[in-house]
């Protein structure tokens, strides 16, 4: 996921997710110190099936080593502060 700053134009990398997800439903708080994002189908690549026979072959995420499975990750800076600032 990319992020832009319109003012400078810089495009910068602001999050990656497991292979094979779709991340989406992008959110944050009215206050901007935390910021939602929904990863969905970790582990299952739209070119070809997960293995029923070894469902972690692609991903074990979010926790291993069991099937990989949808969540929702929350995004807050360490010294609290607003996410971009």
């Amino acid at each position: 996921m990319l992020a832009a700053d319109p003012e400078t134009r810089e495009v910068r990398r602001f999050l990656t997710g497991p292979s094979g997800c779709e991340r989406t439903g992008v959110t944050s708080t009215p206050d901007g110190r935390s910021v939602f994002v929904n990863i969905q189908y970790p582990g299952e690549p739209s070119s070809e099936r997960s293995d029923p026979k070894n469902p972690i072959g692609i991903s074990a995420w979010p926790d291993g080593p069991g099937r990989p499975r949808s969540a929702t990750v929350v995004i807050q800076r360490r010294d609290g502060g607003v996410i971009g600032a």
